[in-house]
């Protein structure tokens, strides 16, 4: 048998390789429990109110359990609130959109109740004077990154930065025109916010690569904020040709 025998029975044997997976193959949320960290405030209460909307179980969290569940029954559509620790140990997917001042604290306190989570963190460091927002560089690299490090045995994504907060609690506006960058270290969990986001009517979550490219996803919620200013807007995010 010549060599050229041999490889081509050996080519015939080899098992044929498994199509690409197409990236829009999401996984079904609808079923999974979410939690949102810092739920009483504009962002977080506009994340719960759009996934509740859409049909999402959502509770929101507070350091004050009357707190969130005054703020569930204004939001409506099934909302619970409770305080952080019960939101996080009741929730599948728990997103963290509390103050950046209070980030790291809050989530050093849940971290027994977050272990097993997938946790997405939401958070922009931002610093702001009088020529207006800047960024601020975490020493973890960002706040996604100081998440992954002070929760040592959570999944750690980082998605939802570039959302106005405005049109989030708008009921009048029926779709969020937008994309959301989502980052994080394991495709599965990256498809599972991907898939978060896109309950949402008009929204797309996009892969935009690992954690260690957070800090300018949260960076640039600083030039987002200078557009609005300028523009009187509430600008987002389309990426193009995907």
């Amino acid at each position: 048998m010549t060599s050229t025998d041999s490889a081509q029975n050996a080519a015939a044997a080899a098992p044929a390789k498994a199509p690409a997976k197409d990236p829009w193959d999401l996984p079904d949320v609808s079923g999974l429990v979410v939690g949102v960290l810092g739920g009483t405030g504009p962002q977080g209460k506009g994340l719960a109110y759009r996934l509740a909307k859409a049909g999402q179980k959502v509770i929101i969290g507070s350091r004050a359990a009357d707190r969130a569940r005054t703020a569930a029954e204004e939001l409506g559509h099934g909302v619970e609130g409770a305080d952080n620790a019960e939101t996080a140990r009741r929730s599948d997917i728990v997103i963290v959109a509390v103050p950046w001042e209070g980030h790291g604290k809050t989530l050093e306190s849940l971290r027994e109740e977050l272990a097993g989570k997938l946790v997405v963190d939401c958070v922009n460091p931002l610093g702001f004077d009088k020529k207006g927002a800047y960024a601020l560089k975490p020493e973890e690299g960002s706040a996604a990154e100081q998440a992954a490090a002070l929760l040592p045995d959570s999944r750690v994504a980082a998605a939802f930065h570039h959302l106005s907060a405005v049109l989030l609690q708008d009921p009048g506006i029926d779709e969020i025109d937008t994309d959301v960058m989502v980052l994080g270290e394991e495709r599965a969990d990256v498809e599972l916010v991907q898939a978060l986001a896109g309950r949402i009517p008009g929204m797309r979550g996009v892969f935009a690569g690992r954690l260690r490219n957070a800090h300018q996803v949260e960076s640039l919620v600083a030039n987002l904020i200078s557009v609005n200013r300028r523009y009187k807007a509430h600008a987002g995010l389309r990426v193009t040709d995907v």
